[in-house]
């Protein structure tokens, strides 16, 4: 009997040259198979999933389907994909960057009941409610839900629709650890279903699961042989083992680089950076700080962990003056206290910032090295032009990053990991006295996770240089790190 295939992709070439790959691309999506394709960031795996999908009109080559046993056999109704693009918004749905924070502006913020009442009442909405436990997030606001809920919230819309193919790019950045852990098993259950093929998009060799089948490597542009998943497991082994002895001079000199940096914004005037006094944050029903006393001190290096929901993300709100009910707390910042007449921006100059819901937010149509240098004034674009030296400076912090090659294209054609990349930039670039970085290897591939996480560790060791970091993986910590917060929900 001929095996199914379900997506043939033959020699294809997109007719658009700006959204071609570096050579004509051949894959076979086979009944069984359960695929993960791999590829560093800006290698072009979401390109190839877009000619997978039938985004491009191609010049060269075929694409056929074959979506048996669905009773038609359009893309559209077959193939669902999912790009879980943030930790707190979705690009599916409403958001808002500033509304998370702002109780005054969310009586119009649609709840996830809004979005799951289209599905039938029945056996499958039943089915899917139990298996992603979706009753007690239903009078939920979309805008509250965790990473993890948002994942179910997408999970069970889209996969209402009875999809034949289910692609999902990243599925399990941002999510705690039991989190991460009960969408591998969600999953995996999903993949014994003879109707569903699991194709996952991933940066990192480390999240593709036991259940995968089948793995396709994309670098360079160019897409790579099926290999089964043990094979490529061996092969990556070998790779990453070679890799890690070629890059140590690359990372050395890098640390070197950060190390000789002149301090050009040192103005402390206080030994404290931030004190919080039984601090205590609401949203209607909902505690999500209580009685929190915290202080970081000059040149403290904390890790802030808690899991999904426990309220980390409104904790950096509360420091980077973005959360308005920080001026009916107990909060100084730099030595004063919030609302005794200081602005946002005479705080947001001390800080450098980079997080998950920024880079949601930060979608505009400009070069990249102008993204980078909206961070001289903490603004979401560029509206004073820096002098050559702040350009000059920009390049130079593009070029730690390994982004220095992507300075002039446009910010929203660069890959989602470039992306990244340069908001990291950004946040260094005028040399803060506190850095705030919110999953700041989100996305990220092992090699770039490597060459962030160093660089982060050469700038904490400079003098008076203070850091905040959330992750949700120890081993990203850098191994300067002094002190440990941990928020539990409540």
């Amino acid at each position: 009997m001929e095996k199914q295939h379900i997506i043939k992709l033959t020699d294809a070439v997109a007719r658009n040259p700006f959204v071609r790959l570096n050579g004509p691309a051949s894959a076979l999506f086979s009944a069984g198979e359960h695929i993960a394709i791999v590829a560093p960031n800006g290698a072009g795996k979401s390109l190839f999933v877009d000619l997978l999908t039938g985004k491009f009109l191609l010049r060269e080559g075929s694409l056929e389907y074959d979506f048996r046993p669905s009773d038609t056999n359009y893309a559209y109704r077959n193939i669902k994909y999912i790009t879980f693009r943030d930790t707190y918004g979705t690009s599916d749905f409403y958001y808002c960057y500033q509304m998370r924070w702002n109780q005054t502006e969310q009586d119009d913020v649609p709840e996830v009941g809004d979005f799951l009442n289209t599905i039938p009442e029945g056996e499958t909405r039943d089915k899917l409610f139990r298996m992603f436990e979706i009753e007690p997030m239903l009078a939920k606001k979309v805008v509250h839900l965790s990473s993890g809920e948002l994942r179910k919230m997408e999970l069970v819309h889209n996969l209402s629709l009875s999809p034949r193919v289910l692609i999902m790019d990243n599925p399990f950045i941002g999510l705690d650890a039991s989190t991460r852990r009960q969408l591998f098993l969600l999953l995996e259950e999903l993949s014994h279903s003879e109707s569903l093929q699991i194709v996952l998009v991933l940066s990192m060799m480390e999240d593709v699961p036991d259940f995968i089948t089948h793995v396709i490597p994309v670098a360079d542009g160019v897409v790579g042989e099926k290999q089964t998943l043990a094979q490529y497991r061996d092969a990556f082994a070998k790779l990453d083992a070679e890799r890690v002895v070629a890059d140590e001079a690359l990372f050395a000199s890098i640390e070197q680089r950060i190390a000789e940096l002149p301090y050009k914004n040192v103005n402390y005037v206080s030994e404290e950076v931030i004190r919080f006094n039984n601090v205590n944050i609401r949203y209607g029903e909902r505690t999500i700080l209580k009685d929190l006393n915290w202080t970081v001190r000059r040149g403290d290096v904390w890790a802030l962990c808690g899991e999904n929901g426990s309220g980390k993300s409104t904790l950096l709100s509360l420091v980077c003056a973005d959360n308005p009910q920080a001026y009916a707390c107990d909060i100084s910042l730099f030595g004063r206290k919030r609302g005794t007449g200081e602005s946002i921006w005479e705080i947001k100059k001390h800080i450098g910032y980079v997080s998950p819901e920024m880079h949601r937010a930060y979608m505009k149509d400009m070069p990249a090295i102008e993204i980078v240098a909206s961070g001289l004034h903490d603004t979401v674009g560029l509206y004073r032009r820096p002098h050559p030296d702040q350009m000059a400076g920009c390049e130079w912090w593009m070029d730690v990053f390994g982004v220095s090659h992507c300075k002039d294209k446009s910010f929203m054609q660069l890959s989602s990991g470039e992306q990244r990349l340069c908001l990291l930039a950004r946040a260094f670039v005028k040399d803060p006295e506190l850095l705030i970085l919110d999953e700041p290897l989100h996305g990220l591939d092992t090699f770039n996770r490597r060459r962030v996480k160093r660089i982060i560790e050469a700038f904490c060791r400079r003098r008076d240089k203070t850091l905040i970091m959330v992750t949700h993986y120890n081993s990203e910590l850098p191994t300067t790190v002094t002190d440990t917060i941990v928020l539990k929900r409540h």
